[in-house]
């Protein structure tokens, strides 16, 4: 199933500049302005980074199951910290590696892993299967994100409340709602706990409830079954019914993995399953939010209702972030030019750099990029000063668009919620 949203009609952005002046630009400008090369794929290319990946999985598992003890040595205080240590660089390090493997099996979502469909289906389900993620039913659903990426109506990824659903979740009206907003403020400690826990259960809860979704992504409306809005259910409402076959695929792919694990942890114990798997994968479900969320999610960047919408300024809502060394070499370049993605989902990781560099000058203020300061603030400032939406009061509905507002952390979402202002 190759995923292709590069065809569309003429869309203009505003705010473009060529050599100081205003245009209007296009995705076809874009498209003409990139070199020829940076859609082309390769076989070795794909297969080296997926060999290189494995391979440095294999030797960071080696060498900690080598020598790093798992087994407690009593009286010996000094080892244990040394041990503790050497465990938790592990599994941060390896969690990164997993995060590549993974971006490995979103890129054959996409289908840029190979020239080969077949190919990258194959990778992409075996990549995502080893780490808990149901191939086929992901993949369908984050081809409506990019297709209709910060669309409020019909978006899969972080649709941010508006003023009534926000202050709804306090259980106060939207009049009430601004006495609070000057007089409340989070402590540190709470922002901390609150995003502690969206990297700790934000993948599984999305899988899990589609959370953080717009209601307008389903295909029929909401269900109260369990599983109903989930990614496991063949019948759950995500999907279209021709497609339950591959989400019941997906989930035989998740089983086969689990089932692993489970004969792994009886021929070797599972404390060491949980040292070097466990701990790795939890990693690497932190990274896959964090990426996720930082791509939207900015003080600078507009959402749209469906009036106002068009692709393009949809996938122009976005920012590249800078994730050093680690994001380049590592993570495949996920998050350091993640607007190109979202243009031009068929450029694969290894020419987005180039890409990028090539539509810049004319996109100019258009382009967003927070590269200058660190991911970590990045964090911290999406999830302080991007609690809720605001409208801009334009008139034209055409033009309007809405920006992120401050605010304390409302409730955490356990469900997909009725959004009545859609």
């Amino acid at each position: 199933m190759t995923l292709d949203y590069d065809s569309h009609p003429a869309e203009l952005v505003e705010g473009g500049t060529v050599q100081g002046q205003k245009k209007a630009v296009t995705v076809s400008d874009l498209r003409k302005a990139i070199p020829a090369h940076c859609f082309q794929l390769s076989y070795s290319t794909g297969l080296f980074y997926l060999a290189r990946d494995i391979f440095i999985c294999y030797a960071l598992g080696w060498v900690a199951w080598t020598y790093i003890p798992y087994i407690r040595y009593e009286g010996r205080v000094e080892f244990e910290l040394l041990r503790y240590s050497a465990w938790l660089l592990y599994g941060y390090v390896q969690g990164l590696v997993f995060t590549g493997i993974w971006v490995l099996g979103h890129e054959s979502g996409h289908g840029v892993f190979s020239p080969s469909p077949i190919l990258n289906d194959t990778v992409g389900f075996i990549c995502h299967s080893v780490l808990l993620t149901p191939y086929f039913a992901w993949q369908s659903t984050h081809r409506r994100h990019h297709i209709y990426a910060n669309n409020l109506a019909k978006d899969h990824n972080y649709v941010p409340p508006k003023k009534e659903e926000y202050a709804r979740s306090f259980g106060l009206s939207p009049e009430s709602l601004d006495d609070i907003l000057e007089m409340t403020e989070d402590a540190p400690i709470v922002v901390l706990l609150r995003i502690i826990m969206q990297q700790l259960l934000g993948w599984p809860t999305y899988l899990l409830c589609n959370i953080t979704a717009s209601e307008g992504s389903l295909y029929r409306p909401k269900s109260d079954a369990l599983l109903g809005n989930s990614h496991y259910l063949p019948s759950s409402t995500l999907f279209r019914p021709e497609e339950a076959h591959l989400i019941l695929a997906s989930d035989v792919g998740i089983m086969v993995a689990m089932g692993a694990l489970y004969f792994i942890g009886c021929a070797v114990g599972f404390p060491a399953v949980a040292l070097l798997y466990i701990q790795p994968y939890l990693w690497c479900n932190h990274w896959i939010v964090a990426i996720t969320f930082l791509h939207h999610t900015h003080p600078k960047l507009p959402r749209y209702d469906a009036e106002a919408w068009t692709f393009l300024r949809g996938a122009l809502a976005t920012v590249d972030r800078n994730l050093g060394w680690a994001g380049k070499h590592l993570l495949h370049n996920i998050a350091d030019y993640h607007v190109i993605h979202h243009l031009f989902s068929r450029i694969p990781q290894y020419h987005a750099e180039e890409a990028t560099k090539a539509i810049m000058p004319l996109l100019g203020d258009a382009y967003h990029s927070d590269k200058d300061r660190s991911f970590w603030y990045g964090m911290w400032e999406s999830f302080t000063k991007c609690q809720w939406i605001k409208s801009d009061g334009v008139e034209d509905k055409t033009q309007s668009a809405y920006w992120y507002e401050s605010g304390p952390c409302p409730p955490p979402e356990r469900s997909m919620k009725k959004r009545s202002w859609i």
